[in-house]
């Protein structure tokens, strides 16, 4: 494939902070005669993506933007309770992925049981809904709560929560890799893989990767 447009990866929420970290996470991906890959922001969206109403409020402006954006090889919907998927799948003419869907399939071609560092026990509920609708929750050593924001678990003073978090799924749940459950939580993820000696998958870098994989491909 010949000049490939642009792989965009959209960060739903308004943190221009979080779109800088999911910047740096996939630099590695930019490779030499590869797709660009462009982060951006939805700037309407709200700061943090932590409720149902949250999810439900961004799906129409990111069709929006999967529609306009006609030069793009593909789009990674960068939250991890992939908001809007299917709606913006339907709306475009290229790939459309998801990050936890992303995410979960290479934790489990890593790992036996997989765990998963939450947000809340709020996001955990839908995450759990969802990997039911995967067939895979079976896969799944547990998910434990930071009880954070998505603005403070992208901070640096959050890792030592995080990394508590992780032990605790890797000695008490018997989890073999470990996701990372939101896309603020980018920069942590070499300082953990470090820390705990396990596989930590960034779901952003997981659904980029194959979305590259996709373009190269083709």
């Amino acid at each position: 494939m010949k000049n490939p447009g642009p792989i965009i990866v959209i960060n739903p929420n308004s943190n221009t902070d979080v779109t800088k970290g999911m910047d740096e996470a996939v630099e590695e991906l930019r490779v030499t005669g590869g797709p660009d890959i462009e982060c951006i922001t939805l700037e309407s969206g709200p700061f943090g993506i932590e409720t149902q109403s949250d999810i439900e409020e961004i799906t129409l402006p990111l069709r929006n933007i999967v529609r306009a954006r006609t030069d793009a090889s593909a789009f990674v919907i960068a939250c991890y309770s992939d908001p809007g998927l299917a709606v913006c799948q339907e709306a475009a003419s290229v790939p459309v992925f998801g990050i936890q869907q992303c995410a979960v399939l290479t934790a489990m071609a890593v790992g036996d049981l997989f765990g998963v560092i939450a947000l809340s026990n709020k996001s955990i509920q839908r995450h759990m809904k969802y990997l039911r609708t995967m067939g895979t929750i079976d896969r799944l050593a547990a998910e434990r709560p930071l009880d954070l924001s998505v603005a403070e678990a992208e901070r640096p003073e959050a890792f030592e929560i995080i990394l508590e978090t992780g032990r605790a799924l890797r000695d008490k749940d018997g989890a073999g890799a470990l996701i990372l459950g939101c896309a603020g939580m980018a920069r942590h993820r070499k300082k953990l893989a470090a820390a705990l000696g396990i596989n930590v998958i960034d779901p952003v870098q997981a659904a980029t990767a194959r979305a590259l994989g996709d373009v190269l491909l083709r």
